[in-house]
């Protein structure tokens, strides 16, 4: 992999000594990213690069304002260091409100357990996408339309800031993306499946199963009866219960939605009762392992773990230093941005609802009529409202799983899906598929989990009667 030279390094350090009196806070975040990307739609083959990147961005902050330039020659990093220093005192009118942090010397690389996926040829990338392709498509005649998305990525960052912070760190994410569209007639189901990893390139060859899984949904849900729209009691497996987590309550979480939102901020006040006594929630890049972990976040804060949810009240948030420094609140490494095009903003890592006491079994007794839901195929939130689509779909009648069903969407308000949670099952699953979007910046890796749900009174939408 392309690497930043030293004399690049010392340039930049060099900068930031001789103009560190002029601003407040003055950084330079520098980047080599290498990355594949494979897209088979149907049998076109749609795209197929291989891109090796170079570059940085400036960020200075001078009486609370910001200034920031970018680039991908670094034979300009003088020029930019002016730009940004000259933007933010342009703007600066209030007080910087930073977070203290210590200053951090480190280099520290997330370790692969398997293979490297930048030492497997793009010929034998390409030949793994054409059998999943192929496998999609020949799992059923009325299969009409596949798709197979392959990428990895690997990041090389350094972090230098007028503070001392010193920081190199890399690592290595790898994704495929799978669907599967089967028609009988006016009537089109589709079924999907995505596989995130930064274990290895071995994560990704023996996926034949989940593959076939979602090309075999698409095709029974053709003939499968609607859900009739109405309010059930519902029974959620682990992947929604992360989605629902992170995309639902997880980005009310994000401190920068609090404070630039009053009316957020006197919603998600510290102290304020949001579910059972049973209900703990959690963010954290410290676990090892997952899409979303990291050493640093991308202001040399270290990683942490955050507790959101502790005995079903609030007592935390997620901050960059700017937000924890204007909230009087501690910062908790969550300043991320998706590569050096962009400011870092405040990001969720891996978000997750702890494991509760029930047996999975016991989820479903004295449910008269409900639904069971599996998976996710979309969804959607706006601000404390949010619905997703289910992959699968059951009746669940008389304690017991019943009939499959299709077209289910589960929507509701946030805050009052979290207390109408009813039991946490003892049961748990890492999802690690996620690609998060915010502020332009989509596909940023996340990992999200949790137990199985029994939520009361969730609108649940289908066919109405």
């Amino acid at each position: 992999m392309t690497t930043l030279s030293t004399d690049i390094k010392n340039l930049a350090s060099d900068l930031i000594r001789k103009h560190s009196h002029h601003v407040d806070y003055l950084m330079i975040r520098l980047e080599v990213s290498q990355s594949t990307n494979i897209l088979i739609r149907g049998d076109k083959l749609e795209s197929l690069s291989e891109v090796i990147s170079i570059g940085g961005h400036v960020r200075a902050c001078y009486k609370g304002g910001w200034g920031v330039s970018c680039f991908n020659d670094v034979q300009t990093i003088p020029e930019r260091f002016t730009e940004a220093i000259s933007a933010a005192r342009m703007v600066g009118e209030e007080k910087t409100m930073l977070a203290e942090i210590e200053p951090i010397q480190t280099q520290c690389h997330l370790p692969l357990v398997g293979t490297d996926p930048r030492q497997i040829p793009l010929a034998q990338k390409k030949e793994l996408c054409d059998r999943y392709r192929d496998l999609l498509k020949s799992t059923h005649p009325q299969i009409t339309t596949t798709s197979v998305r392959y990428g990895d990525s690997s990041q090389q960052v350094i972090i230098l800031t007028n503070e001392g912070t010193d920081i190199e760190q890399s690592w290595v994410d790898m994704e495929m993306r799978f669907a599967a569209t089967a028609r009988n007639g006016e009537t089109v189901q589709t079924g999907r499946e995505t596989i995130g990893s930064r274990n290895g390139y071995e994560d990704l060859i023996k996926l034949d199963e989940q593959v076939q899984g979602a090309a075999k949904r698409a095709v029974s849900a053709l003939s499968l009866p609607s859900v009739r729209g109405d309010t059930y009691t519902v029974v959620i497996d682990p992947i929604l219960t992360g989605l629902f987590v992170h995309e639902a309550f997880g980005h009310l979480s994000e401190a920068d939605m609090a404070y630039e939102n009053p009316d957020l901020l006197a919603v998600m006040t510290i102290g304020r009762s949001f579910g059972c006594k049973e209900l703990q929630i959690f963010d954290g890049a410290a676990l090892s392992g997952h899409r979303g972990s990291y050493f640093y976040d991308d202001e040399g804060t270290p990683a942490t773990t955050t507790q959101l949810i502790q005995d079903g009240i609030l007592v935390g948030r997620l901050h960059s230093r700017e937000t924890a420094g204007k909230l009087g609140e501690a910062p908790t490494g969550n300043a991320r941005c998706l590569n050096y095009h962009y400011s870092p903003i405040v990001r969720m890592t891996n978000t997750w609802i702890e494991r509760g006491s029930t047996p999975v079994y016991d989820l479903f007794t004295d449910i008269k009529e409900g639904v069971y839901a599996r998976n996710w195929l979309g969804g959607m939130t706006n601000g404390e409202m949010f619905t997703f689509s289910a992959g699968e779909a059951w009746m669940i009648r008389n304690g017991r799983i019943a009939e499959p069903v299709k077209d289910v969407t589960l929507s509701g308000n946030v805050f009052q899906t979290l207390a109408d949670i009813e039991a946490i099952g003892d049961d748990f699953y890492w999802d690690e598929s996620g690609g998060c979007g915010k502020g332009g910046q989509n596909g940023l890796p996340v990992g999200c989990g949790g137990p199985s749900l029994r939520i009361r009174n969730v609108v649940v939408g289908g066919e109405v009667v």
